[in-house]
């Protein structure tokens, strides 16, 4: 039977992923489709699936490797209900395949990470602390942060106990130059596996410690600086506590918002539309959605009248390059749209909606849903938004103050409609009222143009036939 080599599929331009868990094993029968191997990024964590079905007879990557598009995973060999005559040589790469995202789950904390499986033995490591070490800087942290220590020395404890910990070369090094016993620290990596990040968190809770940012990547600018005191404090002195370890994805999800709320100073603007005929409209579209196969839920309404008020008011629809030298105005209208996932917070971009009907966005909007709880997102269905719309939906809430998901420079906030009394001139009158927020960035939109923005969706929403125009 022929054999096929499997490589890695275009993970939407990212480069060195590595390799956190191996799916399979040498003599394993795998389908079509079927996971190999999980890639971690700084965006995602993505399951590379086998592009054909049979038996493993090589494996051609190991956990730690780091990988890019074209690279060799594994020797296939192929069954043969499963050959496809056109398939390229053995040398040759297999076809791309979609890429499904993955999001490390939470587990529970321990302080000594349990037995790593065969295909990832333990490291058994001595590390000696010395009585005093003054801490140097520590690399860039996820945030675009430099960390800066105190002058005062970094308590260490006192054992010289030989302790098994799962840490790569580069954060043994850094223990050594913090004076730290890696056994002390609660590693939150791939089976317990203790990152930079995490060294560099039990180093601020032992010390007060100053952390001056550095240039930020996506706006070229000094942040401003910043005190982090927060003590590491032992709450089972107060009660029964459970710990688990974030996510990647809600670790990310924080430090892009840090970062955001740090670097753009913002402004938020509130109002409310008056929905009451846009959803007397919607519900008699229910037996049509039916026939469609789809809900026609607000949100491809939000969507269709945002891109109208992004295109009128194109202030909205720009991001800030070299530094905030220049201004980049979009051509395109591209928005993102905020889905709670039991992973953490997902957002997914739809693209082009100004030039799809209300029943495309439908679609759309469902499909991506489905897919960022599923974890099955590409990374292209993730990146080139120009505004966001954060909906509370059903949740409840009268309002709130979303933060800018830079580089764009708006988010929408809608919370949850509500019927209330509106005086019409002669009476009071019920009326369907949603509360929308804007929140943007004061560098490049100013007071009018957001005026201008929500003035104008409350107007299309108000009156959805205005969408036509």
């Amino acid at each position: 039977m022929p054999v096929q080599q499997v490589t890695v599929p275009d993970i939407g331009g990212a480069e060195g992923a590595e390799v956190i868990e191996l799916l399979v094993a040498v003599g394993d029968q795998v389908a079509l489709d079927q996971g190999l191997i999980v890639l971690e990024s700084d965006k995602a964590s993505m399951e590379i699936p086998s592009t054909v079905a049979g038996t493993v007879v090589e494996l051609l990557v190991k956990q730690g490797d780091h990988l890019a598009e074209g690279a060799p995973l594994a020797m296939i060999e192929v069954a043969e209900v499963a050959v496809d005559q056109s398939a390229a040589p053995v040398a040759s790469a297999a076809p791309a395949a979609p890429v499904e995202p993955l999001t490390e789950q939470a587990t529970s904390a321990v302080v000594v990470p349990p037995e790593v499986p065969p295909a990832v033995p333990p490291v058994v490591s001595q590390v000696v602390a010395p009585p005093e070490v003054t801490a140097s800087p520590a690399p860039t942290m996820v945030a675009d942060t430099a960390l800066v220590a105190a002058s005062a020395p970094v308590p260490v404890a006192d054992t010289r106990e030989t302790v098994a910990v799962y840490a790569g070369p580069a954060v043994r090094k850094l223990a050594r130059e913090f004076g730290v016993q890696l056994g002390q620290v609660d590693g939150s990596g791939p089976q317990g596996r203790i990152l930079k990040e995490d060294l560099q968190q039990f180093v601020q809770g032992l010390i007060g410690v100053r952390v001056k940012t550095s240039q930020t990547k996506s706006l070229g600018e000094e942040q401003p600086e910043v005190s982090t005191l927060t003590p590491n404090i032992d709450f089972s002195k107060f009660g029964e506590i459970e710990i688990t370890q974030r996510s990647k994805l809600d670790k990310l999800t924080a430090a892009n918002m840090h970062r955001s709320w740090l670097n753009v100073p913002h402004v938020t603007q509130f109002d409310e539309a008056d929905i009451t005929d846009l959803e007397e409209f919607r519900a008699g579209l229910k037996a049509e959605a039916e026939r469609r196969d789809t809900r026609l839920t607000p949100l491809p309404f939000l969507l269709k009248a945002c891109a109208v008020a992004l295109r009128d008011n194109p202030r909205l629809n720009s991001a800030l390059t070299r530094g905030g030298e220049d201004l980049v105005h979009k051509k395109y209208i591209h928005i993102g749209m905020a889905v709670d996932t039991p992973a953490g917070l997902m957002v997914p971009v739809i693209r082009d909606v100004d030039r799809k009907t209300i029943w495309a966005l439908a679609r759309e909007v469902a499909e991506l849903a489905v897919k960022a709880r599923e974890r099955k997102l590409s990374p292209a269905q993730l990146q080139g938004g120009c505004f966001t719309i954060s909906s509370l939906g059903n949740i409840g809430g009268s309002g709130f103050t979303p933060i800018v998901n830079t580089p764009e420079v708006g988010i929408l906030g809608v919370s949850k409609a509500a019927i209330k009394p509106v005086w019409n001139g002669k009476e009071f009158t019920p009326r369907t009222l949603l509360p929308l927020a804007l929140s943007y960035d004061h560098r490049v939109v100013n007071g009018g143009d957001g005026g201008r923005f929500l003035t104008q969706l409350v107007a299309l929403l108000s009156d959805i036939r205005q969408l036509s125009l």
